[in-house]
C-alpha cells in the first residue's frame, strides 16, 4: 500500500489506547527490518529519518527505499522526518514524498517555536502531510544533570496548552525525563507531568529518546496517553552487535551479506519486541 500520514495512525492509536512505534532507519537493511517486524506483528509502523541519516544515505534513497517497502507491505507505513530544524529541510522532505515531518523549534523561545511550526503547517497540511513539533528539551544523556537542571528542561504543561491552541500540530513531542543516546543510569519519567499535560492537551503525545527506558515505564507512559514512541539506539545496538559477532567469529569473511543478514534479523527481533510493548500488535 501507499505511504500514509502519521496523523492517521496516531488518531487510531489515541482512540485504541496504544502507541505506534517510530523507528529510525539508516540503510536498506534497517528499512527492511522495520517493515518485516511490523508485518510479523500486524502493526502499523512509522519509519523515520534523522538529519544524520539523510546526510549519510541521501534523502532520495531513504524515500525510495521506504516507498518501495510500503508498496509491498500489507500494514500501514508512514515516512517521517525526525528532528527537522529548518523550514528548507522540511520542504525538501515533503517534495521527496515524506508523509510526516517534525519541525524541532524546542531551542527557540516559545513564540518563535509557535511561529516556525505554523509556517511548516501552512505548507504541509494542504498536501496531507502531518506535522510534529517539540516543546521542552530532550537531553543527550541522563546522568550528570541535577534535579533542578533536569526540571528546567521539561515541558511546561501550561506552555503545552498554549502551544497546541496556537499551532494545530498533529503530534507534540514532550520532555518528561527521556534522553537521546545510551543511558548511563535508569531514566526516571515524570508521570505526574505527563498526566497534567494530558489533561490540558488532546493532541497525540510523542515520547522521544525511548531506547533504554524500562518496559514498565513505557507501558505506563502509553497508558497515560503517549501515542508515538521513538526508538533508534536499541536498533543500532542490536544491528552492530550481530554484525560484530560474525566478524569476530569469521575474521576472514569478506561477504557483507554474511554480516548484514544477521544484523537485519537482530534489528527485526528488537523492533518486534518494542511493538508488543507499545500495544500496537494486531492493530494494522
Amino acid at each position: 500500500m501507499s505511504l500514509v500520514p502519521v496523523a492517521e495512525l496516531l488518531k487510531k492509536a489515541q482512540q485504541g489506547h496504544y502507541a505506534v512505534g517510530a523507528f529510525n532507519c539508516n540503510n536498506m537493511e534497517i528499512v527492511q527490518a522495520i517493515v518485516a517486524a511490523a508485518e510479523e506483528e500486524k502493526s502499523p509502523v512509522i519509519i523515520q529519518a534523522s538529519q544524520g541519516a539523510i546526510k549519510y544515505a541521501g534523502i532520495e534513497y531513504i524515500a525510495a527505499l521506504t516507498q518501495l517497502a510500503a508498496a509491498h507491505a500489507s500494514v500501514p507505513v508512514a515516512l517521517h522526518l525526525d528532528h527537522g530544524t529548518s523550514f528548507t529541510q522540511v520542504v525538501q522532505c515533503i517534495r521527496n514524498g515524506f508523509t510526516s515531518v517534525m519541525i524541532d523549534g524546542s531551542k527557540l523561545p516559545l513564540d518563535e517555536n509557535i511561529a516556525l511550526t505554523n509556517k511548516v503547517i501552512e505548507v504541509a497540511h494542504p498536501l496531507g502531510v502531518s506535522v510534529e513539533a517539540e516543546l521542552g528539551k530532550i537531553g543527550g544523556t541522563e546522568d550528570d544533570i541535577s534535579v533542578s537542571d533536569r526540571e528546567a528542561l521539561f515541558t511546561d504543561p501550561s506552555e503545552a496548552e498554549r502551544f497546541v491552541r496556537e499551532a494545530s500540530v498533529d503530534a507534540l513531542a514532550i520532555a518528561i525525563g527521556t534522553a537521546h543516546g545510551q543511558y548511563k543510569g535508569v531514566p526516571k519519567l515524570d508521570f505526574e507531568r505527563l498526566k497534567e499535560i494530558r489533561k490540558r492537551v488532546n493532541t497525540p503525545i510523542v515520547l522521544h529518546g525511548s531506547s533504554g527506558v524500562p518496559e514498565d515505564a513505557i507501558r505506563e507512559a502509553v497508558s497515560l496517553g503517549v501515542c508515538k514512541v521513538n526508538i533508534d539506539t536499541n536498533i543500532r545496538e542490536a544491528f552492530v552487535a550481530a554484525a560484530r559477532k560474525v566478524m569476530e567469529e569469521n575474521p576472514r569473511e569478506i561477504d557483507p551479506r554474511k554480516m548484514l543478514k544477521p544484523a537485519r534479523e537482530a534489528a527485526t527481533a528488537v523492533i518486534r519486541e518494542k511493538i508488543r510493548i507499545f500495544g500496537s500488535s494486531g492493530k494494522a
